[in-house]
């Protein structure tokens, strides 16, 4: 039996890298808005995972969080830098997954340029907490799923493929790396 991607007329596969990468990874996390951030990512066992917004998405590609010194994450961090973060933009299409290595700072200059009077929720002494620290994730690799065109144009194509028996899906995936 043919797989899907053998069913597929079209090209389907394109790596992104380099500021073609960049430029993927920044428009797909900002579709999504926030993220599975997971720590303890060991193969065969269970990773914990935690949804995250970035504050802040670097040129470089650099993701940036506020958190708790005294968090489950900071500590299974400060145990095993490795992190992968999880993004769904939408129900069809704008996917990511990105690995790479974090790192944890106390920055006041980073805290003040990232600060947002709603942390205050979680950082009750406000921007001088002394429980915040900065997460900054460095991507080294990842992988995306989306669509070539908008959303409609995929909607079409299936629509389509569905009625002349063919798979047609609008779909682009690869490699993406900054």
């Amino acid at each position: 039996m043919d797989s899907i991607n053998q069913n597929q007329p079209e090209d389907n596969f394109k790596d992104l890298a380099g500021p073609e990468g960049l430029e993927k990874i920044k428009e797909l996390a900002k579709k999504a808005g926030s993220c599975f951030f997971c720590t303890k990512i060991v193969s065969g066992q269970a990773f914990s995972t935690r949804p995250m917004s970035a504050e802040k998405i670097d040129d470089n590609g650099n993701f940036w969080f506020l958190s708790a010194n005294d968090s489950h994450k900071n500590a299974e961090i400060a145990a095993d830098p490795a992190v992968q973060m999880l993004f769904q933009g939408s129900s069809y299409s704008d996917f990511l997954t990105l690995y790479g290595k974090a790192t944890i700072s106390t920055d006041k200059e980073k805290i003040k340029e990232l600060w947002d009077p709603t942390m205050k929720t979680w950082f009750t002494e406000g921007i001088d907490d002394p429980r915040i620290t900065v997460i900054k994730f460095t991507p080294s690799d990842g992988y995306y799923w989306d669509t070539k065109h908008a959303i409609f144009v995929a909607f079409a194509k299936r629509i389509v493929g569905s009625i002349i028996g063919q798979t047609l899906d609008d779909s682009i995936e690869g490699n993406v790396t900054p």
